[in-house]
């Protein structure tokens, strides 16, 4: 798991857009870098939604976000919601490379529990807004757990929030302090 102020990981991927996403391309402006499931997970494409609609209402130049799935491009490029959140980028890892150098770990454990705790109303909550949902492909797998990191203009890591449950997520009021500046 990495700490904070630490330089985040670099990168250098093609997103499922076809653009070339650097991380040092994003040095002077601030940044949410999210880990999600595979492109079927409801708990997931929840949170997309989220974090694509409070983009839209930030709508501030300074302000970027990158998604990784760890589905295959071509799972992703099937789904109109995926392609629907451009131009955030969404970059497929299905060897979790990237995973791994962000500190992504799995956990059956954790992932049971929010399944068995918490899916069916999360199904239904998808279900409502026609997010897509199903099981995971080849490859993908149902222990991964989700994470998100906010790095700054210097493309250090200040805040980090590695998920101990499916919807365990960064809060948004958080996010919005840390783009204005008030965290």
């Amino acid at each position: 798991m990495l700490e904070t102020k630490v330089i985040a990981p670099f990168f250098k991927e093609t997103d499922v857009f076809d653009r070339e996403i650097n991380i040092d391309d994003y040095k002077g402006k601030k940044t949410l870098i999210a880990f999600f499931r595979h492109a079927g997970c409801p708990f997931c494409n929840l949170r997309v939604h989220t974090l694509t609609k409070l983009h839209e209402e930030i709508n501030d130049s300074d302000f970027k976000m990158i998604f990784f799935f760890e589905s295959k491009r071509s799972v992703i490029e099937r789904s109109t919601f995926h392609q629907g959140v451009s131009p955030i980028p969404i970059i497929s890892d299905p060897e979790k490379i990237i995973y791994g150098k962000y500190g992504l770990e799995p956990s059956g454990k954790n992932s049971a529990i929010s399944h068995i705790t918490s899916f069916v109303q999360t199904a239904f909550k998808a279900k409502i807004k026609n997010l897509p949902m199903g099981m995971p492909t080849a490859g993908e797998s149902l222990s991964t757990m989700p994470a998100e990191f906010l790095v700054d203009k210097n493309l250090t890591l200040q805040h980090v929030h590695y998920s101990q449950r499916l919807n365990d997520r960064m809060k948004l009021d958080h996010i919005r302090d840390f783009i204005s500046g008030k965290s």
